[in-house]
């Protein structure tokens, strides 16, 4: 199938690791120009050397995302280069357990800024080139936003409004054929899952007992495997798709448990 995405711009905040990692790996691949919007100039110029090395095409601008100047600078960086965007993946975020019991006013707000007010600041800057285009919107959400996680407020909280966005957007949307739609994620072993699982004194059996929930295969979602799901939703094959929230997670979040 041809998703005709050669040397398409694609904006992935958060795209230096894990699932943003893995999305820009298949864009490339596709022939598009993944541009990769964060914060660790690190991470960053590795998984931009990894994708021209592998003769890909890939642009990147540092941005601290809770701050709405840079979020700005980071789209005017993306116009000045390449003139154009045509799609926006939201992706970068943190489950960073602020809580009822752990956190007060100061600890939810700052994590609905880590999560959710940079997905509306980055669309709000890439809209007038996206109108242009034509383009699409994937914003990636968690299971949190449906099934509640505990111990993670702000974070469940964002993708409660991110799921809201996607819908609203593509409302919003509609008079300029920008399709938004929703990629929720469930248990993919990226390296902040990693880092997570290593918090428990015997992690190897706490993943085991994860893993076994999930209906398909009783084993975790690949980045790659969301990577598939998000480029098809950027893509012409999906050109009659808007406001879905996409759940690729093995069954993880509707199947019933007992199965």
């Amino acid at each position: 199938m041809n998703l005709n995405l050669k040397d398409k711009v694609i904006v992935v905040t958060g795209g230096s690791k894990g699932i943003g990692n893995a999305i820009c790996t298949v864009l490339a691949t596709e022939g598009a120009i993944p541009f990769i919007v964060g914060r660790n100039k690190h991470n960053i110029r590795s998984a931009a050397n990894e994708i021209e090395n592998a003769g890909g095409k890939v642009g990147f601008a540092f941005a601290e995302l809770t701050d709405p100047e840079q979020c700005k600078s980071a789209v005017e960086t993306v116009l000045k280069e390449y003139g154009r965007i045509d799609g926006l993946v939201n992706n970068a975020g943190v489950n960073d357990g602020v809580s009822l019991e752990n956190g007060g006013y100061k600890e939810f707000i700052e994590s609905i800024h880590r999560n959710l007010v940079h997905y509306y600041l980055i669309a709000h800057h890439a809209l007038p080139a996206l109108k242009k285009s034509k383009g699409a919107i994937v914003n990636i959400g968690s299971k949190t936003s449906v099934t509640g996680q505990g111990g993670t407020s702000g974070y469940a909280a964002s993708n409660g409004g991110r799921n809201s966005l996607t819908r609203e957007w593509a409302v919003e949307l509609l008079p300029y054929s920008i399709r938004v739609n929703a990629v929720i994620v469930a248990e993919c072993y990226t390296p902040l899952y990693k880092k997570w699982i290593h918090t428990f004194p015997n992690a190897d059996e706490k993943l085991k007992s994860i893993t076994e929930k999930i209906p398909l295969e009783n084993r975790m979602t690949t980045g790659e495997e969301i990577a598939n799901s998000v480029v098809f939703l950027l893509s012409d094959a999906s050109s009659h798709t808007t406001g879905q929230l996409v759940f690729v997670d093995g069954g993880y979040t509707h199947l019933d448990r007992s199965i």
